[in-house]
Parts: C-alpha cells; sequence; structure tokens
C-alpha cells in the first residue's frame, strides 16, 4: 500500500495504537527486510507498525533512500529528496493515525539508521519519542542541519558491530558521544559481529521501546 510518495506496509495494532513504531532498511532491501523485527520489538502488538520503502532504485538492486559516495556524508542530490518525501509521508500517517510525534520511535539498519537519525534529530523535524539506530552515523549533508541540543532526555539505542566493514564501528562511537554531549538519554552497545544486527542489539532496543511507551 502507499500514502503520499512513499511505498509501505502496516503491520496493525492489537487495539487502539499506544504510538507508533516506524522502521527504515537498509541500502538494497526493501519494506520487508525489517518486517521479523516489529513482533519481537513490540509482540503485544501495541503500536501500529510502519515500514516504508526506500524510494531509489539503484544497482545492484534493491530499495535505496541515498547514493553512497562517502560514509558518514550522504549524496545531498538524492538524499535531501528522499528526506522531504520520507518527512511528508510520516507527517501525513501520523495525522490520519491521530498520532503526535512524540508517540512515534524511529528505528533502522544501516541506511535506514541514518534515515532515522534524520527524521529524529533534523532542525526542522518535531521531537520523536525515541531513536533505535542499529549500525548507522549521523548524516552530514550540505543543506541538511541536525539539531540534537534541542532532543535533551530523548531516549536512543545505538548499536554497531565491532567489526563492521560497511559502516565502521567509529560512526557509532561518534554518534554516541555527539548525543550524550548534547544530554540525550543514550543506551550504547558494540557486538563483535560484522555489518548485521544481533539479538543482543534488538534486546536493547526492546528495552528502550519498552521504557518509552511505559507512560
Amino acid at each position: 500500500m502507499s500514502a503520499g510518495t512513499i511505498t509501505h506496509r502496516v503491520r496493525e495494532p492489537a487495539g487502539d495504537a499506544h504510538g507508533a513504531l516506524v522502521l527504515l532498511h537498509g541500502r538494497g532491501a526493501d519494506e520487508q527486510d525489517l518486517a521479523p523485527l516489529l513482533d519481537i520489538l513490540d509482540p503485544e502488538r501495541r503500536l501500529v507498525g510502519l515500514l516504508p520503502r526506500g524510494p531509489l532504485s539503484l544497482p545492484p538492486g534493491g530499495a535505496h533512500w541515498y547514493v553512497v559516495r562517502r560514509i558518514g556524508f550522504p549524496d545531498p542530490a538524492t538524499f535531501l529528496p528522499t528526506f522531504e518525501r520520507l518527512s511528508g509521508w510520516l507527517d501525513e500517517t501520523l495525522q490520519d493515525l491521530r498520532l503526535g510525534p512524540d508517540r512515534v520511535v524511529l528505528g533502522g539498519f544501516s541506511q535506514g539508521a541514518v534515515m532515522s537519525y534524520a527524521l529524529g534529530l533534523g532542525a526542522a523535524r518535531p521531537r520523536p519519542a525515541g531513536i533505535l539506530a542499529m549500525s548507522g552515523f549521523l548524516p552530514t549533508v550540505d543543506g541538511f542541519e541536525l539539531d540534537p541540543g534541542s532532543r535533551a532526555g530523548m531516549s536512543v539505542s545505538i548499536s554497531h558491530g565491532s567489526f563492521d566493514p560497511v559502516i565502521g564501528v567509529e560512526w557509532g562511537r561518534e554518534a554516541k558521544g555527539r548525543l550524550e554531549a548534547a544530554a540525550l538519554d543514550v543506551r550504547y552497545r558494540e557486538d563483535p559481529v560484522d555489518h548485521r544486527i544481533t539479538p543482543a542489539a534488538v534486546a536493547q532496543a526492546k528495552a528502550v521501546l519498552d521504557e518509552t511507551f511505559t507512560c
């Protein structure tokens, strides 16, 4: 199904939604990729699950959020239009669901983690309930500004593989340092793996999600 210009999948809640969990896939995957995490992170289905698909089709295949030219620095010509489309889709979808941004947790893997940071920390964006970032980095893009200083106290889970050859672990450590310096509530872990999501990373993300929606 689609709303606006972003194709996406919805996992309905068991009853009235307490909030929303948005999971963004990595480079070359699609909206199905992180679907199994919804039932692991939210087994009671308290939340509506939203799984958008990256709008770009690029080699070697699958869906993408932006063109990769240099790790840490997404290509502005593709990142900025994607960010605009994704932001518009999310705002429209939340309005339809009658949920405020403070009832939304944004999460993702790799490129999806980068877009979660962009949506959750972007200077022009509303403050979400939290961020679950797996194997990503805080993006630096000409024409785009992060504003973590306005998110003091917000919950963030960061996980990264110590031997990640795609997005080196230094990017996870850098995000941890910057967000802690801005007084966000950061939970961080490294696991001795490559570019992947570990069960321990999922457990940490679930703990942060549960704490976020205890109220």
